[in-house]
């Protein structure tokens, strides 16, 4: 397949998304009932982040032009992939970086998610049968020359194990914080609330720990954070919830909340579903430069970074943790 007809054909995929109809919906309703945490708010939020944001034409030759795709590649690579599956359709991004670069894949999805991405390669089949020969659904990867993989960092020990002595792209935990400075407007905060309950918290881009100045108002973030009070219908995470306050309360920890999520002081960027951590700071310079350092921010939101809402909308260039994906299966 050249080049062009593999942007048609994405840029169909995103049509066909927009479009809504009774397939997709289908698809969508499949992947609630598989994984409750999918609720249709999210799973809607995440297809058309990936319609508007990666599967435009335009922006697809932009793409493959900075990179300088060639119309044909002459010496494709089977690539391995091991999709996450935190997020609805988490992993789709790497799809569509081995695609547009002419490279073959066989795809492991997680059980966690495996209607959607499952749904749109065999809607690429359904349409042109020569993707069948680019993208193969698998569950063991064998006879790959390269692998990517997402996990846990107790899967990737796994993975480096297994696939090292091959070309690699190997990821680990990550999650994402942000730098309050305490003169932030409502619109602002009201934006934060999305970098940190969108999808429940479960995203690597999601905001888990806050750095605040000495004596700042948690208030008015609790009350942006209200737009998420309807959290509370949910029983899985109604059960988070529920679990953590338990916790700080037997610890005798000071906590704050409005009811559907918790503001509790900890060192540790990692937190719970339904729970944020946040430390005070004192030097914005040596703070922004520790965390632009630090392997386990995946995105630092805030001080003239990622800015407020932005977290959860990450673009084609946009590569998790920082390695990009594209040079990579380009430079095979």
């Amino acid at each position: 397949m050249i080049l062009q007809q593999r942007i048609d054909l994405l840029t169909r995929l995103g049509k066909y998304i927009d479009e809504n109809g009774s397939d997709w919906q289908q698809a969508k309703d499949k992947a609630f009932s598989a994984n409750h945490w999918f609720v249709p708010e999210f799973i809607q939020q995440a297809s058309t982040a990936i319609s508007n944001q990666y599967l435009q034409k335009q922006l697809l030759y932009d793409w493959a032009a900075f990179y300088e795709l060639p119309a044909e590649n002459t010496a494709p690579k089977t690539v391995g992939l091991v999709m996450a599956g935190n997020i609805p359709l988490v992993g789709f991004h790497d799809v569509l970086c081995i695609f547009i670069s002419g490279h073959k894949q066989h795809i492991k999805c997680s059980s966690k998610d495996e209607v959607l991405p499952k749904h749109l390669v065999h809607k690429l089949i359904e349409w042109c049968q020569e993707v069948a020969e680019y993208i193969t659904i698998a569950d063991k990867l064998t006879g790959c020359e390269v692998y990517i993989t997402t996990g846990s960092n107790n899967t990737s020990r796994y993975f480096d194990y297994y696939f090292g002595k091959y070309p690699h792209i190997i990821r680990k935990n990550r999650t994402s914080v942000a730098i309050l400075q305490g003169d932030e407007t409502a619109e602002g905060l009201e934006k934060l609330a999305d970098d940190i309950q969108m999808y429940f918290g479960l995203g690597c881009r999601n905001v888990t720990k806050l750095y605040v100045p000495q004596g700042y108002n948690f208030e008015p973030l609790l009350k942006a954070l209200n737009k998420y009070e309807h959290f509370g219908d949910y029983h899985k995470y109604r059960h988070n919830y529920d679990y953590q306050l338990a916790l700080l309360m037997m610890g005798n920890i000071m906590y704050m909340t409005n009811g559907t999520i918790l503001f509790a002081e900890n060192e540790s960027l990692f937190t719970a579903v339904s729970r944020v951590n946040f430390a005070y700071y004192t030097s914005m310079v040596e703070l922004v430069k520790s965390l632009q350092q630090n392997t386990d921010v995946q995105c630092l939101v805030g001080a003239s970074n990622v800015a407020f809402g932005q977290a959860q909308h990450p673009q084609l260039m946009d590569y998790a943790d920082g390695v990009d994906t594209m040079c990579f299966l380009v430079g095979l």
